[in-house]
């Protein structure tokens, strides 16, 4: 059922979202085979209050009811639903301007215990500069806004990339360059040990409806 989720999106949902005052600032796909069926979307709000209102108001549209029920008729369409509230960093370039024809890399940092102050000064001061050294465009980093979504332990950003290969090619030459490993080297030190449990990476594409591309 993934081309009939799409479609509602793309025909439908967007449309309601907007009317209720719901901003979608990208709309994504995994690159490559996707096996999940899986879907990724970023919307706006001016406050927690708004998103909360907004969606209260977009679930008891019955113009909005109606689309569910239509598209649904063949059983349902969606399988499962994750959102995680976030807050930009406040050195997040908060980079939406499009240029088109490119790839996207949602990365997911967690913490080791205690130390996300530390892992945020070092994008602060040099990881995002180091990035950008290399090839790589900082888009928006993030941290979830509740404890047990990772408030106290993880960071989220969007990297864009020409290219998959160019993705890795330039994360290749920033992790081996002398000057990073010196940095990563200080910055473990201070801290007493690494910086980060786990890194996860997914390489993405826009929706061809997506305002990010």
């Amino acid at each position: 059922k993934f081309q009939d989720l799409m479609n509602r999106f793309q025909h439908h949902t967007l449309n309601y979202f907007y009317k209720h005052n719901m901003r979608l600032e990208g709309f994504w796909l995994p690159l490559g085979e996707n096996k999940e069926n899986k879907l990724v979307y970023l919307l706006s709000y001016p406050s927690r209050e708004a998103r909360d209102k907004s969606w209260k108001e977009f679930m008891g549209d019955k113009d909005w009811i109606t689309v569910m029920k239509n598209s649904a008729v063949n059983g349902e369409i969606v399988a499962k639903v994750e959102n995680v509230f976030l807050k930009t960093t406040d050195f997040s370039p908060n980079n939406m301007k499009s240029v088109g024809d490119r790839v996207f890399e949602l990365r997911t940092y967690k913490a080791t215990q205690n130390r996300l102050p530390n892992l945020m000064s070092r994008f602060r001061d040099h990881t995002l500069k180091s990035f950008e050294n290399n090839g790589m465009t900082n888009i928006m980093y993030w941290n979830p806004t509740d404890k047990e979504q990772g408030s106290e332990d993880m960071l989220i950003y969007f990297l864009a990339h020409k290219s998959k290969e160019d993705g890795l090619a330039s994360f290749k030459t920033f992790g081996g360059s002398p000057e990073w490993q010196a940095i990563r080297k200080a910055s473990e030190e201070k801290a007493g040990g690494s910086l980060t449990v786990s890194v996860k990476s997914e390489y993405m594409i826009p929706a061809e409806f997506s305002p990010l591309k």
